[in-house]
């Protein structure tokens, strides 16, 4: 072999060795940015890429809730099971089951999906609909939703008490068809 060809194949092995280098230096990259990425993706998102799905929450104090992912708010969710409709606050969900691999960002959300808890709350009242609120504490009041607040809903319960639940302390709200 001329000196020219051993050369040449010198040249030919280092540039594989650069090409080798850049593409593990590449992959690397792209792992680093999908991992960046992913730290983006909101509960709501993934939830939102669920919709239509039969889904279960595990709510504190109250246990597993099955049902359709019907709604996905700012901030809520609202899951239609037999006979009944729960409202959960996603910060009340300690785990969730049977989700989409996907993911629906928020900008990608129409007006009516941005609507908060307070919404979905104030059709309750509208509704005038019998409901009970499970609390964090772990009682369970059965009540109607009568007005809401900033941070707080009004209900009436039994004897048309009134009783004051901030959202903080609210786990779901189950309404069951009567």
């Amino acid at each position: 072999m001329s000196w020219e060809h051993e050369l040449f194949a010198l040249f030919d092995d280092l540039e594989g060795q650069a090409a080798a280098a850049w593409e593990e230096d590449r992959e690397a990259e792209l792992a680093d940015r999908a991992r960046a990425e992913y730290a983006s993706v909101t509960l709501a998102s993934r939830l939102m890429a669920s919709r239509g799905r039969q889904v279960a929450l595990d709510l504190p104090h109250v246990g597993r809730v099955d049902g359709s992912l019907d709604r996905v708010g700012d901030g809520w969710c609202l899951i239609s099971g037999t006979g009944q409709d729960w409202i959960v606050p996603l910060g009340s969900v300690a785990a969730v089951h049977g989700v989409s691999g996907r993911s629906v960002p928020e900008v990608a959300w129409s007006a009516v999906d941005r609507l908060g808890l307070r919404s979905a709350l104030r059709r309750l009242a509208d509704a005038d609909a019998r409901c009970h609120l499970h609390l964090v504490d772990g009682t369970r009041h059965e009540a109607h939703v009568h007005r809401v607040g900033a941070d707080f809903l009004e209900a009436r319960g039994a004897r048309s008490e009134r009783l004051l639940v901030p959202y903080a302390a609210l786990v779901a709200v189950q309404r069951r068809e009567e």
